[in-house]
């Protein structure tokens, strides 16, 4: 029996290898010679970084960078062996790294996300996967650009602020002393998000109040970054501000495409093609995917759907395993996952669930029930021993 498993992290909890490695445990209780392919996987969120280094073997680099408000922190970014650079906004320019209180998108910054890009690009990497989700930031991506020696500048000529509150006051933009190599790479988003840069579904209005937008600010903020569409314009004719995605992580999505020629892309179907997963699906008996919380969200493209759709592909039955359940979860049938099932064993706290010993055994334990079910109705026949 060849088994595939490629489960996202149950954050809090479990990263994806943790979760993987979980599952096999179990299977191997019942199926101990199963031929198993453990894929780490994100969607390009938390945890992306980790599933990519781990599953093909890359390295870290740690370095020190600026965080949405200007402090010096520690972030890493993962390095694969083909010099593909793996960055996760989240670990510069994310929402976690604030308090509440420290939250207003006029001043947060994506500065330091364009650091990590910058270590990279002089570290020798010419290809990038870049993950955008979790940001703190409503600033159009001017912060990550100026790291990358873009000038963003008002009427007076002069630097612009950091944050949406610098979007507000930009005028001119020079693109004279950008580092030259960035012309030698090649940006691959992993963005599931399908917002415009601006209106009602853009930005600012739809996920700005989640860090920390008044309604005040809601419409400065929406016009300023107008104004950066249209001064875009002067500089690259083919820029879009209304293309599905532009949106995505407070307008970093537009910055990205407008002056780095960067794709935006499934967070799945990224690391799909980048781990050679398919062709692991295809020689597969069964595969086995899931997440924290199972729900209608997961079947509208979260990486559950993505493995499960490529598994339906090559008409592969498809088991998912999630901590909880949550509202309209069987809209993921739809999406190809044939059964699926929590792994919480009793009743207890949230605290206890979330604990990482007490979710590895669950989760071992509902795939070992699993595959004994699959061992006791003689399904056998079916597999490859």
């Amino acid at each position: 029996m060849k088994i595939v498993i490629a489960i996202d992290s149950f954050k809090g909890s479990l990263t994806s290898m943790q979760a993987g490695t979980a599952v096999q445990e179990g299977i191997r209780r019942i199926f101990p010679n199963a031929e198993i392919f453990l894929c780490p996987i994100g969607d390009g969120g938390e945890g992306t970084t980790e599933a990519l280094v781990s599953g093909l073997h890359g390295i870290y680099k740690t370095i020190e960078v600026s965080d949405p408000i200007g402090r010096r922190i520690s972030a890493k970014y993962g390095i694969l062996p083909n010099q593909t650079a793996v960055i996760e906004m989240a670990s510069a320019s994310g929402l976690t790294l604030l308090s509440e209180f420290e939250r207003n998108p006029m001043y947060t910054t994506t500065y330091g996300f364009g650091e990590l890009i910058k270590d990279a690009v002089q570290n020798g990497c010419r290809n990038f996967i870049l993950g955008i989700g979790g940001s703190a930031t409503n600033d159009g991506g001017i912060g990550c650009l100026q790291a990358l020696g873009f000038a963003m500048l008002n009427r007076n000529h002069e630097p612009v602020s950091y944050g949406a509150k610098g979007v507000a006051e930009l005028a001119f933009i020079s693109e004279k002393y950008a580092i030259p190599e960035l012309k030698e790479c090649e940006f691959h988003v992993a963005c599931d998000v399908k917002n415009p840069l601006c209106g009602e579904s853009g930005c600012s209005a739809v996920f700005a109040p989640q860090k920390g937008a008044t309604p005040e600010m809601i419409p400065v903020m929406d016009n300023a970054l107008k104004k950066f569409a249209e001064i875009t314009k002067q500089y690259h004719p083919d820029s879009d501000a209304d293309f599905a995605g532009a949106g995505a992580a407070g307008g970093l999505g537009f910055g990205l495409m407008a002056y780095l020629n960067a794709s935006l892309e499934s967070g799945i179907d990224l690391i799909i093609k980048e781990t050679a997963l398919e062709q692991q699906i295809q020689n597969a008996d069964i595969v086995i995917t899931g997440e924290g919380c199972l729900d209608a969200q997961t079947a509208m493209g979260k990486a559950p759907a993505g493995i499960a759709q490529t598994a339906r592909k090559y008409q592969k039955p498809v088991i998912a395993f999630s901590g909880v359940i949550g509202k309209n979860a069987e809209y993921c049938h739809y999406a190809g996952i044939d059964a699926y099932f929590p792994i919480l064993k009793n009743l207890c706290s949230p605290e206890e669930t979330m604990q990482y010993e007490n979710a590895y055994q669950n989760l071992a334990d509902t795939a070992e029930q699993v595959f004994r079910c699959i061992s006791a109705v003689n399904l056998s026949g079916f597999f490859r021993k």
